[in-house]
């Protein structure tokens, strides 16, 4: 972890320099250096690299050279692109960063911090985890559909490429996978309980019932109609005869191999090396150098704080009881829960559109593309979180997506839909990760970043409902609270898993006693965490940065704070490692 910190110290000092004033300088902009030149043509090959590695990324981007291919999965693959991030970095390290101006020295740092994550994450066994309770290399496949552009006949001849070679993609990533077993690298038993289900649902007898074919279901104009029902023809041939099959073979994969040794202990630190590979998630995860313990007593210092305000909702709402008995009086009540699918998503469109309406109270700045609402597909539902966002396309082809969890109802509250949708649409994900698509900076950054800050701003997001009117009920601010409570229970529980033994029912335990999430979403989300360790890190982690450096904004400008001004600066540079946030607040602060 050592590189990691000491490029974190490097990024706020690079920050400071950008800040200065330029006039004494002013004369040595009027040409680019040659250092400049040699780093930004490094940014172009890193970055087709990056293109030619994920061929659907880059046509999503409007890059269409790789129409005709799918990404390999294959750790063969995969150790290529390690030795080429290697070069990459062996590259920049003969670029003084001193030559390149103030702009670049930033993208120089962030670029080497990338690298660096990347070959780091290549030491460790978690490179064999391709596969979670919720996603896999099958449903990589199943997205493609509703990522992938269908406007014209060349868009439908290219998919046609990608639905035959599918059977050779599910035999590279199932290659990768065994390679885990034979290393020790596996998931745990009980959160891959029923995931079966998501690769039978898929293997269907009639071609018109897949999902691969749902592009035809609506021809475009540009498109002939002769050419769309023999190209259509086609991909039911290819669907029965390839995708289907190929299905199944990992099916029989699954049930005869993986599945049996799955582990009965939930921790990642009881597979070899797993110990270490928890510390590179801490550091990876929070861009911070804190270990699982300080991480750990943060979360129940938070749990604590949090409790405190919900028993203060708890009697406004006049309820006569304990905490215990209010949970169980929220859990169980059906008057809190939708009874169709149609009403949550009216709900959630209904309070969508009205912060939609709110905020040029909040930003200066706000994204072009706008964003949409779908119901998860319910081959993935039951398994999933209640909600997630998925981030416009590069080449403005396909808007951001707010996706809801329609299944289940009766165990998704409708108090908690304010919270919900102000972390995934406006002003969270959508707002911020739209916007930084749209700034003017290296692809690198437009299109990646750090997960503290995103999943940071995301849950920083919730808490700006209550600056615009939301949360008027002691019902929707206990919601907001016990989504708050759920990020702080996540450090808590996270570390627990992976660093202190803990088992999976005491994880759901303490969520349990502690938030207001249904028995349902408590045991969905924590084996979300056994299977994808260190992630549930990055949202309080980063939301606690975030308030730190707004309350010092407040206490230093006083009546000339300005939270429009404050949030564009914060979402002015992109997915920021947490100290180089900090060095833009507080440079920004001293420029005032």
């Amino acid at each position: 972890m050592t590189i990691l910190r000491t490029l974190s110290s490097k990024l706020s000092i690079v920050v400071t320099l950008l800040l200065v004033l330029l006039s004494a300088t002013s004369s040595a902009w009027s040409k680019e250096s040659k250092a400049d030149v040699k780093f930004e043509n490094l940014m172009k090959q890193h970055w087709a690299a990056r293109l030619e590695q994920n061929p659907e990324f880059a046509t999503s981007l409007g890059v269409r050279e790789y129409d005709h291919l799918l990404s390999d999965p294959s750790l063969a693959a995969f150790d290529k692109s390690i030795e080429r991030a290697k070069g990459f970095a062996k590259t920049l390290e003969q670029i003084s960063v001193e030559d390149l101006d103030l702009t670049n020295q930033l993208n120089h740092d962030l670029l080497t911090l990338e690298l660096h994550n990347q070959i780091e994450a290549s030491k460790h066994g978690g490179k064999y985890l391709i596969m979670n309770n919720r996603s896999g290399p099958h449903l990589d496949l199943t997205a493609l559909p509703g990522r992938l552009p269908f406007f014209k006949l060349s868009d439908y001849q290219s998919y046609l490429k990608r639905l035959a070679l599918m059977p050779e993609y599910l035999e590279r990533a199932t290659s990768r996978i065994r390679a885990g077993l034979n290393a020790g690298w596996v998931q745990a038993c009980a959160p891959m309980q029923g995931f079966e289900q998501s690769i039978e649902t898929h293997i269907v007898g009639d071609p018109e019932k897949s999902t691969f074919l749902s592009p035809f279901d609506n021809r475009p104009a540009v498109v002939s109609e002769a050419d769309f029902i023999k190209m259509k023809s086609k991909a039911k041939r290819v669907i029965a005869d390839k995708v289907i099959p190929s299905y199944q073979a990992f099916l029989d994969f699954y049930l005869s191999e993986y599945a049996p040794k799955c582990r009965d202990k939930v921790g990642v630190d009881d597979m070899p090396g797993g110990k270490a590979f928890y510390d590179y998630r801490v550091a990876y995860y929070t861009t911070t150098d804190a270990s699982a313990d300080d991480i750990h007593k943060v979360g129940l210092s938070e749990v604590a704080r949090i409790k405190a305000e919900m028993l203060e909702v708890i009697k406004q709402a006049e309820f006569e009881g304990s905490f215990e008995e209010w949970l169980i009086y929220l859990r169980d009540n059906p008057d809190f829960y939708p009874k169709t699918a149609e009403e949550r998503m009216q709900v959630v469109a209904a309070i969508s559109k009205r912060m939609d309406g709110e905020l040029p109270k909040l930003f200066g700045k706000l994204p072009r593309m706008p964003y949409g609402l779908k119901e998860i597909p319910k081959d993935i539902a039951e398994k999933t979180t209640t909600a997630y966002y998925s981030r416009p396309a590069g080449d403005g082809s396909r808007a951001g997506f707010y996706w809801v969890n329609t299944s289940l109802l009766d165990t998704r509250p409708l108090y908690q839909l304010e919270a919900l949708s102000l972390h995934e649409a406006v002003p969270g994900h959508h707002l911020q990760l739209a916007l930084a698509q749209e700034l003017d900076l290296p692809d690198f950054r437009k299109y990646g970043g750090q997960t503290v800050f995103v999943e940071g701003w995301g849950l920083y997001s919730e808490r700006l409902g209550l600056e615009v009117g939301f949360y008027q009920t002691p019902y929707t601010n206990f919601g907001r609270l016990s989504y708050e409570m759920w990020r702080a229970c996540r450090l808590v529980v996270d570390t627990g898993l992976h660093s202190k033994g803990w088992t999976r029912q005491q994880a759901i335990d303490y969520m349990a006693a502690n938030s207001g999430l249904s028995m349902n979403n408590i045991t969905s989300e924590v084996d979300r965490y056994i299977s994808w360790p260190g992630q549930a890190l990055a949202y309080k982690t980063g939301e606690l940065k975030i308030r730190e450096l707004r309350a010092r904004a407040e206490k230093q400008l006083g009546t000339n704070f300005d939270v429009r001004e404050f949030h564009d600066k914060v979402l002015e540079n992109g997915a920021l490692p947490l100290s180089v946030l900090e060095k833009v607040i507080n440079d920004w602060l001293a420029s005032k």
